[in-house]
Protein backbone atom coordinates (compact mmCIF):
# COMPACT_ATOMS: atom_id res chain seq x y z
CA UNK A 1 0.00 0.00 0.00
CA UNK A 2 1.54 3.29 -0.68
CA UNK A 3 1.87 6.14 1.40
CA UNK A 4 0.00 9.07 0.98
CA UNK A 5 0.53 11.88 3.62
CA UNK A 6 -3.04 14.24 4.37
CA UNK A 7 -0.95 17.40 4.19
CA UNK A 8 -0.40 17.30 0.59
CA UNK A 9 -1.85 17.80 -2.82
CA UNK A 10 -1.81 15.60 -5.20
CA UNK A 11 -2.42 15.30 -9.32
CA UNK A 12 -3.57 12.03 -11.30
CA UNK A 13 -0.32 11.61 -12.89
CA UNK A 14 1.28 10.99 -9.48
CA UNK A 15 2.91 14.17 -8.64
CA UNK A 16 2.29 15.99 -5.70
CA UNK A 17 2.32 19.34 -4.11
CA UNK A 18 3.40 20.64 -0.73
CA UNK A 19 2.53 24.03 -0.24
CA UNK A 20 4.01 26.65 2.26
CA UNK A 21 5.07 29.42 3.54
CA UNK A 22 4.99 32.80 0.73
CA UNK A 23 3.49 31.03 -2.22
CA UNK A 24 6.15 28.15 -2.47
CA UNK A 25 5.65 24.85 -3.39
CA UNK A 26 7.29 21.40 -3.11
CA UNK A 27 6.96 19.59 -6.07
CA UNK A 28 7.71 16.15 -6.45
CA UNK A 29 6.60 12.42 -7.54
CA UNK A 30 4.35 10.13 -5.23
CA UNK A 31 5.48 7.22 -3.03
CA UNK A 32 3.35 5.46 -6.15
CA UNK A 33 5.14 6.63 -8.68
CA UNK A 34 8.42 5.89 -7.04
CA UNK A 35 7.12 2.25 -6.43
CA UNK A 36 5.76 1.37 -9.99
CA UNK A 37 8.74 3.02 -11.55
CA UNK A 38 11.49 1.24 -9.80
CA UNK A 39 15.18 2.30 -9.04
CA UNK A 40 15.74 5.91 -10.78
CA UNK A 41 18.74 6.30 -12.53
CA UNK A 42 18.50 9.73 -14.04
CA UNK A 43 16.29 13.14 -13.51
CA UNK A 44 16.18 15.69 -16.04
CA UNK A 45 14.79 18.85 -14.02
CA UNK A 46 13.93 22.23 -15.26
CA UNK A 47 16.68 25.32 -14.36
CA UNK A 48 15.91 27.84 -11.41
CA UNK A 49 14.21 30.61 -12.91
CA UNK A 50 11.82 28.77 -15.73
CA UNK A 51 8.42 29.11 -16.15
CA UNK A 52 6.05 26.32 -15.59
CA UNK A 53 2.27 25.88 -16.78
CA UNK A 54 -0.02 23.87 -15.13
CA UNK A 55 0.03 20.43 -16.40
CA UNK A 56 3.04 20.97 -19.02
CA UNK A 57 5.76 18.58 -18.93
CA UNK A 58 8.36 19.84 -16.86
CA UNK A 59 11.02 17.04 -16.43
CA UNK A 60 11.59 13.44 -17.13
CA UNK A 61 12.26 10.84 -14.84
CA UNK A 62 14.55 7.67 -16.05
CA UNK A 63 13.91 4.56 -13.83
CA UNK A 64 14.60 0.65 -14.44
CA UNK A 65 11.65 -0.50 -15.10
CA UNK A 66 10.19 2.84 -17.38
CA UNK A 67 10.87 6.24 -18.46
CA UNK A 68 8.11 8.87 -17.37
CA UNK A 69 7.57 12.56 -17.53
CA UNK A 70 7.06 14.83 -14.75
CA UNK A 71 3.93 17.53 -15.74
CA UNK A 72 4.06 20.64 -13.24
CA UNK A 73 1.21 20.54 -10.94
CA UNK A 74 1.03 24.38 -10.86
CA UNK A 75 1.79 27.48 -12.22
CA UNK A 76 4.88 29.27 -11.76
CA UNK A 77 8.62 29.86 -11.47
CA UNK A 78 11.01 27.40 -10.32
CA UNK A 79 13.11 28.81 -7.42
CA UNK A 80 14.83 25.61 -6.75
CA UNK A 81 16.24 22.33 -7.94
CA UNK A 82 17.06 19.41 -5.27
CA UNK A 83 20.66 19.63 -5.92
CA UNK A 84 21.30 16.55 -3.66
CA UNK A 85 19.25 14.22 -6.20
CA UNK A 86 22.56 14.87 -8.76
CA UNK A 87 24.59 13.08 -6.29
CA UNK A 88 22.01 10.54 -4.94
CA UNK A 89 19.10 9.82 -7.02
CA UNK A 90 18.19 6.80 -4.48
CA UNK A 91 16.63 9.44 -2.58
CA UNK A 92 13.52 9.87 -4.61
CA UNK A 93 12.74 5.67 -3.94
CA UNK A 94 13.85 5.43 -0.32
CA UNK A 95 11.91 9.11 0.56
CA UNK A 96 9.75 10.87 -1.76
CA UNK A 97 7.90 13.05 0.19
CA UNK A 98 10.69 14.12 2.34
CA UNK A 99 14.59 14.23 0.76
CA UNK A 100 13.39 13.02 -2.60
CA UNK A 101 11.81 16.60 -3.83
CA UNK A 102 12.42 17.68 -6.70
CA UNK A 103 11.22 21.23 -7.71
CA UNK A 104 10.28 24.36 -5.65
CA UNK A 105 8.31 26.65 -7.74
CA UNK A 106 6.95 29.86 -6.56
CA UNK A 107 3.22 30.04 -7.10
CA UNK A 108 1.46 32.19 -9.44
CA UNK A 109 -2.17 31.64 -8.94
CA UNK A 110 -3.20 31.54 -5.28
CA UNK A 111 -6.15 29.13 -6.30
CA UNK A 112 -3.56 26.50 -7.72
CA UNK A 113 -5.31 23.63 -4.99
CA UNK A 114 -8.29 24.07 -7.31
CA UNK A 115 -7.31 21.55 -9.52
CA UNK A 116 -5.55 18.64 -7.94
CA UNK A 117 -6.91 15.76 -5.56
CA UNK A 118 -6.93 16.07 -2.07
CA UNK A 119 -5.28 13.21 -0.31
CA UNK A 120 -8.58 11.06 -0.21
CA UNK A 121 -9.36 11.71 -3.63
CA UNK A 122 -5.71 10.46 -4.90
CA UNK A 123 -6.39 6.80 -2.32
CA UNK A 124 -9.64 6.88 -4.31
CA UNK A 125 -8.01 7.21 -7.58
CA UNK A 126 -5.32 4.59 -6.41
CA UNK A 127 -7.88 1.96 -5.39
CA UNK A 128 -9.54 1.93 -8.57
Amino acid sequence: MSTIPTDLFYTAAHEYVRFGAGGVAAIGITDYAQSALGDIIYIELPKVGAALTTSAVCGTVKAVKAVSQLFSPVTGEVIAVNEQLAGDLALVNLDPYGAGWMLRVRVGNPAARDGLLTPAEYAQQLAQ
